[in-house]
């Protein structure tokens, strides 16, 4: 039998969630949804197995007694095998800050508590299907973006708004196909920054915003009253929510 994610074998899952409960509903879900499920409840334990054993996927999360989620996510992003692994943030959190502050430790995506068990599988499946495809050199058809009056096509690198194609810098389609792909998810401009220009030394803070500046008078139907690109003062930028 095929898993869903399309792959014969069973994805190898690492679950850190303290709460036994939540430990016991997320393994039961995920194997009955044919995952090879590990789980912790012991965030000492994590950085050993994370630095010697290879997951497809790894669930944390956030609030963590002893090394938080957030200290946890960027120890397994630095070294050991699984620093290219998916990583699903588990929180009970819901302010902005908190969700930047993950992304920006390297998870891939999050889940709000409480959860249900269809979106936190589908999302599960999505990230591991994502990096076997990469790990496959395969184009990911996850990568084509259509939010509002935007289409984005990763592969292709084509953006068109409102039907008609529109030129892009690859700057300019980086960093909106960042936020495109995670609608309503506050990015900071450091996070922008260490995401679109990886190891440009001599980008600023400003230059996000000169950069956005120049998408808004692209992508918007009025570049000074922005619909699709928005400013989340004191932090950064994000794409609005899908409705």
């Amino acid at each position: 039998m095929t898993h869903p994610t399309g792959y014969p074998l069973k994805p190898l899952v690492l679950v850190i969630e303290d709460d036994a409960s939540i430990r016991d509903l997320i393994r039961l879900h995920l194997s009955m949804a044919g995952f090879d499920v590990t789980d912790l409840g012991d965030s000492r334990r994590v950085l050993e197995l994370t630095r010697s054993t290879r997951f497809d996927l790894i669930l944390l999360d956030v609030l963590l007694p002893g090394l938080d989620g957030i200290t946890l996510c960027r120890a397994i992003r630095s070294e050991g095998a699984n620093a290219q692994t998916p990583i699903l943030m588990l929180t009970a959190k819901h302010s902005e800050s908190d969700k930047v502050l993950g992304f920006e430790s390297g998870a891939d995506d999050y889940v709000t508590k409480p959860f249900g068990v269809r979106e936190l599988t589908a999302r599960a499946n999505a990230l591991i299907r994502r990096a076997h495809r990469a790990d496959a050199g395969l184009p990911d058809t996850s990568r084509h973006v259509r939010s509002r009056d935007l289409t984005l096509d990763a592969d292709r690198r084509q953006a068109h708004v409102r039907g008609q194609p529109v030129e892009l810098t690859k700057q300019e389609f980086d960093l909106v196909y960042l936020l495109a792909a995670r609608p309503g998810i506050v990015f900071s401009r450091a996070a922008l920054m260490a995401k679109v220009w990886t190891g440009d030394t001599y980008v600023t803070e400003r230059t996000v915003d000169t950069v956005v500046s120049r998408l808004r008078k692209k992508i918007e139907k009025d570049a000074q009253d922005p619909e699709l690109i928005l400013t989340a003062w004191g932090i950064g930028y994000k794409f609005v929510d899908v409705e």
